[in-house]
């Protein structure tokens, strides 16, 4: 389920108060949204024993040490630092620098030699406090800030932007809302939920992106900005089927989510559903060009009866040649079952609007357009 997950990041520089933070949030995953997993990263629990070493500055000074000398020491004395490294038959090896003795007690660690600038050996004691205390297994950095994340998985029955919303709702604004969550600490929604935001805007400029190429390529190629126009048309049908095909499937097959791929399926839909209105104005502009004295509305009936047959002949070829997509299960099945299920739908309904609304809306646009000639002149 990682692929679903939504990562709540709580930064601030206080790890205790973001502990109090990150429990809170977790207690009310479930509340928010019923059935979802949560797991903190790290761990919310500071009981794991670690020893702190804090550098007295003012004494270091005095012996001409810094901060950063005594770590690179107390390192190359319990763990060894690692300082260079060379090649032995294409293999890289490592230079480390260890200590004589191994230092495994605590009480011993604040009696480590340190070695001075100027040539004297003092204790650790003597330049640094050390605490035996308890902290985090980690401390996880977000943009530099101390950072526990909250991950959760919703059910799978429950779309990722729904969970989204209701953990944006009620958890993340009452925190706001009451204070807790004041500058410099934030919470922010990343993981699989930033991804479907930054996805669906994408989309949404490839499907306008896409409208606009067809609308545009149809107007060179019938030399008008209306007879596209009427075609364009038999596009909302087929989202709407596209979105019924989707439910029909949850509701008789198996759950299928609004993933990337079922998105996909409405912006292929755009250059698949415009050919069976193409038929049909196409055809109603040749019969007027070959046959003048024919009226409007018979030219109409005459291009739909003669080009029904096949607009249902490539219908139903493409819905059954698509449909093993989704009936059939295995390997897979569930990448490609809700593109399957979009561009079934959105055909079937789109060729039975089109047969209606495309004769009827050309005839108004006809109509229309003899109006305006009529009108200028």
């Amino acid at each position: 389920g990682s692929g679903r997950s939504i990562d709540i990041d709580i930064t601030g520089p206080d790890l205790d108060r973001l502990v109090g933070l990150g429990g809170r949030v977790f207690g009310q995953v479930s509340q928010a949204v019923p059935g979802a997993q949560a797991r903190p990263i790290p761990s919310l629990d500071l009981g794991n024993p670690e020893v702190r070493i804090l550098p007295d500055r003012v004494r270091a000074a005095d012996l001409g040490l810094s901060a950063r000398e005594i770590g690179a020491a107390v390192n190359a004395l319990m763990d060894g630092a690692l300082v260079d490294g060379y090649q032995f038959e294409g293999e890289e090896i490592d230079l480390v620098l260890r200590g004589e003795e191994d230092w495994f007690r605590t009480q011993d660690i604040a009696a480590l030699p340190i070695y001075t600038p100027r040539g004297q050996l003092v204790p650790l004691s003597a330049v640094a406090r050390v605490e035996v205390t308890t902290g985090p297994e980690q401390i996880n950095h977000i943009e530099r800030d101390r950072a526990i994340t909250v991950r959760v998985i919703p059910p799978e029955t429950v779309p990722l932007e729904t969970a989204l919303d209701a953990l944006r709702t009620e958890i993340v604004q009452p925190l706001v809302d009451s204070g807790d969550l004041a500058p410099p600490y934030q919470i922010q929604l990343s993981g699989s939920a930033d991804d479907l935001r930054r996805t669906r805007q994408a989309l949404q400029w490839n499907f306008l992106l896409a409208l606009v190429i067809t609308y545009l390529l149809m107007a060179a190629l019938f030399e008008s900005f209306l007879y596209p126009f009427v075609i364009m048309l038999s596009v909302p049908p087929a989202l709407a089927g596209g979105i019924l095909g989707l439910e029909i499937v949850n509701r008789t097959l198996t759950y299928q989510p609004l993933d990337i791929l079922t998105m996909l399926g409405f912006v292929i839909l755009i250059g698949v559903v415009v050919n069976n209105a193409i038929l049909i104005v196409h055809q109603t502009l040749n019969i007027l060009r070959e046959a003048p004295e024919t009226s409007l509305g018979e030219a109409i009936h005459d291009a739909v009866f003669s080009r029904v047959r096949p607009i249902f002949m490539s219908t139903i070829t493409s819905a059954l040649g698509m449909l093993p997509l989704v009936v059939f299960p295995g390997a897979g099945s569930e990448l490609y079952r809700g593109l399957g299920s979009v561009v079934i739908g959105g055909l079937l309904l789109s060729t039975l609007f089109t047969l209606f609304l495309v004769p009827t809306f050309l005839s108004l646009a006809m109509d229309l357009r003899a109006w305006v000639g009529r009108g200028r002149a």
